[in-house]
Parts: structure tokens; sequence; C-alpha cells
């Protein structure tokens, strides 16, 4: 799994003109599922979420996680996280987990996610989304897990 990791005053996603997901502060998470993924590293990414310290304490260093904070997470599925561009100039996705893969392990982060008390929302898998977003800092993190650990 490939994420990026945003520290946002607000996100939403809109499908079709509706909104389907919505945060205040908290973390925007863009989530790309490789072919080799399992639930160990959905369970692995959403540990290190929900305890990565990239909130202000106060003294303006970066201590406090989401969970400490009290934030919410919005996380969006994102394939073309995974592409490939060594050759040409047009991405190649094979990389990318087939829909049917992917989608239960998305399903799965939010799922662990939301376990630790965490408000969580998303947006809609496969749909085209407008995503929205103010990054705050800004602060924008690439966490890459493979065989079940974050890299």
């Amino acid at each position: 799994m490939r994420a990026v990791v945003s520290r946002v005053s607000s996100a939403s996603v809109v499908v079709g003109g509706e909104l389907v997901g919505a945060i205040g502060p908290g973390l925007l998470v863009l989530v790309g599922v490789a072919g080799s993924d399992s639930e160990a590293e959905a369970d692995a990414l959403a540990g290190k979420l929900t305890g990565l310290r990239i909130f202000d304490d106060g003294h303006g260093r970066m201590n406090r996680s989401v969970t400490d904070v009290g934030g919410s997470v919005l996380v969006v599925s994102q394939f073309t996280l995974l592409a490939e561009t060594a050759r040409g100039r047009r991405p190649s996705f094979t990389g990318a987990a087939d829909p049917a893969v992917a989608e239960p392990l998305v399903a799965r982060l939010v799922a662990a996610v939301d376990a630790t008390g965490i408000a969580t929302a998303t947006g809609r898998f496969g749909a085209r989304m407008q995503v929205s977003s103010v990054n705050d800092g800004p602060v924008t993190i690439l966490l890459e897990v493979a065989g079940g650990r974050v890299r």
C-alpha cells in the first residue's frame, strides 16, 4: 500500500455533485493498493496513521497524533498512486490491485482506523471524485507498506 497523508484543517469529497465525505481538522489519506497487498498492510497502515505524530504540541513541534488532537481521518482510494512512470510518457497501473482486491482492503483500513474511536469518512470507491483540502502546514508525508511493515 502506498499512502499520501496530509495534515488538514478540512477536507471533503464530492461525487456527482453530492458531498459523500468531509472532515474538519485531521488527516486526508489518499491510498493506493498494490496487487501484492493483504490485510496485514491495511492493519499496519491504520496503526501508523492513528499514531503518526504530525500535529503541533503547542511548542511548535510535531509531537501529537490525530488521536491526541481528537482529529478525523478522510480516506480516499486512489489507484493512480501505484503508477509506474519509468518507461514512456503514459503511466502504467499494472501494479495496482484489481478493484475486487483493493476495495475490501480500503474498507479494512477505514474500519481499523474507525475502531480506534477516530471519526472517519471516505470517498466512494471507483467513482470519479472531486477531493478538496486545506493542507495545514503544509504537512504531507508519503507512507509505503509492504510485508505488513511501514517503510
